[in-house]
């Protein structure tokens, strides 16, 4: 390592990654608790259509303050 760097870091979550970086625009937002949002509990994509994908992850949702958009969820597909 770098005398510049440290020795320790701190782990991050999706949630609280995708928190910060909307913070730096100014956006005030905050990490929900895993899977307790009713967004999370329905099908992401369709499965009829080829081009969707049969497996998806779920990051979690980000709850956003001030704004017209309630919660954000952060997905993963492949």
């Amino acid at each position: 390592m770098h005398d510049s760097e440290s020795d320790t870091f701190s782990k991050k979550n999706k949630r609280k990654e995708y928190c910060e970086l909307l913070e730096k625009i100014g956006v005030s937002a905050e990490p929900k608790q895993f899977e307790t949002d009713e967004v999370e509990k329905s099908d992401y994509y369709s499965k009829y259509f080829s081009h969707s994908p049969a497996m998806v992850t779920n990051h979690g949702c980000v709850q956003v303050k001030g704004s017209n958009i309630d919660v954000i969820q952060i997905i993963q597909k492949g």
